[in-house]
């Protein structure tokens, strides 16, 4: 079995490489990347691998940059330091989402999981991805997890997110606060325009979660949130223009 790891840590990717050994004596290691242009080029040039270990940090972005950019067909087993990956991992149909340190008992439960789908054709993971999102459809639900469990939250009831310590948190009209594995970047693309607005670096409202609004200087608006926000929640000045288009329903 060929088995490709892509992963921007030497001793991690050693520690796996020789548990893979010990675990899977057949396994033929045919390649370690390092970072998302590499893994890039790499897929442009060889053929897929029977399975794939994927590091989700990497050097240069996360790995779900690579499936954007080129067709995967090979299954994955995620390992990170994190668990915060954990929806965007089963959004792409992973055989294994494990957590480092890996223990060698997790690992060989993720490859024997692969052993008995072996039989069945491997997953389209770019049109798995694709189905994420189409072009001129928007996202009803996100995925959140909590704990163990995955729940899906519908969209209409979003009343905002924001961004702080580098995670982005959806909170609910009934002030239900979640982590999401989003970025607000994502999020633009996923969340239809007329509904939701980026108001600075590091919100994004629904129209109906504004309950006032104050001038605070020519250019830029202070918006109250319902439900409350203790974070600042005005408008930046360079988005002040379109925030103004967009509550009137114009296109921005």
């Amino acid at each position: 079995m060929n088995m490709l790891i892509v992963e921007d840590e030497a001793a991690a990717s050693r520690r796996l490489k020789k548990m893979i050994g010990e675990i899977y004596p057949a396994a033929k290691i045919i390649g370690e990347i390092d970072s998302v242009e590499s893994a890039v080029s790499w897929f442009a040039r060889n053929p897929s691998p029977d399975l794939i270990f994927m590091d989700i940090q990497l050097a240069d972005g996360t790995c779900f940059d690579i499936f954007k950019r080129t067709e995967v067909t090979a299954p994955v087993i995620f390992i990170t330091a994190y668990d915060e990956y954990a929806i965007r991992a089963f959004e792409v149909n992973a055989i294994g989402y494990l957590l480092k340190p890996v223990k060698a008992a997790e690992l060989e439960g993720a490859m024997k999981k692969l052993l008995r789908a072996k039989s069945a054709p491997a997953p389209d993971y770019q049109k798995l991805l694709e189905s994420i999102h189409v072009p001129g459809e928007f996202q009803k639900r996100l995925l959140i997890k909590i704990g163990q469990s995955i729940r899906a939250v519908e969209v209409a009831d979003i009343a905002y997110f924001f961004t702080q310590d580098k995670i982005v948190t959806l909170v609910t009209f009934e002030n239900r606060k979640y982590p999401t594995d989003y970025t607000l970047e994502e999020l633009e693309t996923i969340l239809n325009p007329d509904q939701f607005f980026r108001i600075n670096r590091q919100f994004i409202i629904n129209n109906k979660a504004i309950r006032e609004m104050y001038v605070i200087s020519k250019s830029r608006v202070k918006v109250i949130l319902h439900p409350p926000c203790e974070m600042d929640t005005a408008v930046s000045a360079e988005r002040s223009a379109n925030f103004k288009k967009w509550l009137t329903g114009k296109a921005v």
